[in-house]
């Protein structure tokens, strides 16, 4: 079968060929008259052979725009089939993106704080958990949150903040392997601790399947099992940010009157810096720029923005939808600017019994067992005993 595109069928490289014979005929003839002495007679026919160049230009030039494209060579089967696969799906145009990016801080919360107007997902879905460790280094805990998540697979998300300088890796394996953020120094006490936790809630936004978000320490453990703390989460109706009015010199003697009138001496808050949270009270977080800015200019030394940004920011805005309390338990029992540390000795069943027995309000209705649903600090002395009463006592 004949190419369709070929010589014989284009109108272009016919007349080519026709014109190509009568050049070379004419240009024969034009040397023998020249050198017959018809010197004039060859001028005269070499202008002829000129002209009918130009016309064949000119003829080539007036084709038809079908006769011009039949001209061009035809896509390849590759170019065909990379055009075909050109269009992506709803579903695959809002995969997530490596948690490893080259986007700086505000692209990133700029990024982070999109969201549809249409709350009814046309996919189907399934709402994750978002598991955000801020750390200094490695999650110490590693193994039991290990076993923790083992068999969930497609139900949470994880994050984790380290140290920038912290250069130590994960087994291939491991849970947190490759879940790693861009991070930056942090500083206790300080505001850049607030920047790291809106770091963390940013990254974890850009998936549109995490509904709520927990903040967790490398210190930190479960205290039940993945279905019952997932169910706790999805079935809630509040967030969970403590906040309270503390009169004393560690509360309202920490406030900067350069804050008024945005922020009053009334309205300033205290609470642990452990929250959980919903998908819209964290797009708020991450796109608040009014508050937080008041923070990074006036909450500094003896402020610990930590303690109290998060607390006041809810308070202000979104306290209808707060329980004012942590999921986390942290003893302070023992006074000092840190909480009670926990080593082997002390990790007993009826210890992680105790913790797991404590009742609160859930939904702001009747009260519960299941109070705190997590808990801190815990050396990792203390992880061998952990590991041996999590399937008894958490359930795993």
């Amino acid at each position: 079968m004949k190419n369709p595109n070929s010589n014989a069928q284009n109108p272009v490289n016919s007349f080519s060929k026709l014109f190509n014979l009568q050049h070379y005929l004419l240009q024969t003839l034009t040397c023998f008259l020249l050198l017959g002495s018809g010197v004039t007679l060859g001028i005269i026919i070499s202008f002829y052979i000129k002209d009918f160049t130009f016309s064949l230009q000119f003829t080539q030039f007036s084709l038809s725009s079908t006769q011009r494209m039949s001209l061009l060579p035809p896509l390849n089967a590759t170019q065909e089939s990379n055009t075909s696969h050109v269009r992506l799906g709803l579903k695959e145009y809002l995969e997530p993106p490596q948690v490893m990016h080259d986007m700086n801080d505000e692209e990133l919360l700029w990024r982070a704080s999109m969201a549809p107007k249409i709350h009814e997902y046309p996919f189907e879905r399934v709402p994750k958990v978002a598991f955000m460790f801020l750390t200094r280094g490695p999650v110490l805990m590693a193994p039991l949150w290990e076993k923790f998540f083992k068999g969930h697979k497609g139900y949470y998300s994880i994050y984790v903040h380290p140290n920038p300088s912290y250069n130590g890796s994960d087994p291939e394996t491991s849970v947190f392997q490759g879940r790693r953020i861009p991070s930056k120094e942090v500083e206790w006490g300080k505001v850049n601790m607030i920047e790291a936790e809106r770091r963390l809630l940013a990254n974890a936004l850009l998936d549109i399947s995490n509904q709520r978000f927990i903040l967790l320490s490398e210190t930190c453990i479960p205290l039940f099992n993945f279905s019952t703390i997932y169910s706790y989460l999805m079935n809630s109706t509040q967030n969970y940010v403590m906040a309270y009015d503390e009169p004393s010199s560690v509360g309202r003697g920490r406030y900067n009157h350069h804050m008024y009138p945005e922020i009053s001496l009334q309205q300033w808050r205290k609470g642990s810096q452990w929250f959980e949270m919903n998908r819209e009270l964290a797009l708020e977080v991450v796109s608040d720029t009014k508050y937080f800015s008041l923070f990074q200019k006036h909450c500094k030394h003896s402020c610990y923005a930590d303690e109290h940004y998060l607390p006041t920011f809810v308070s202000l805005k979104f306290w209808e939808g707060n329980s004012n309390r942590s999921l986390t338990w942290v003893d302070w029992s023992k006074g000092g600017p840190h909480p009670a540390k926990f080593l082997r000795n002390e990790v007993t069943e009826k210890f992680l019994e105790s913790l797991r027995s404590k009742r609160c309000k859930y939904n702001g209705g009747n009260s519960t067992n299941a109070c705190f649903l997590f808990a801190r600090k815990f050396l990792p002395s203390a992880l061998s005993r952990l590991l041996r009463f999590a399937p008894k006592v958490m359930h795993f």
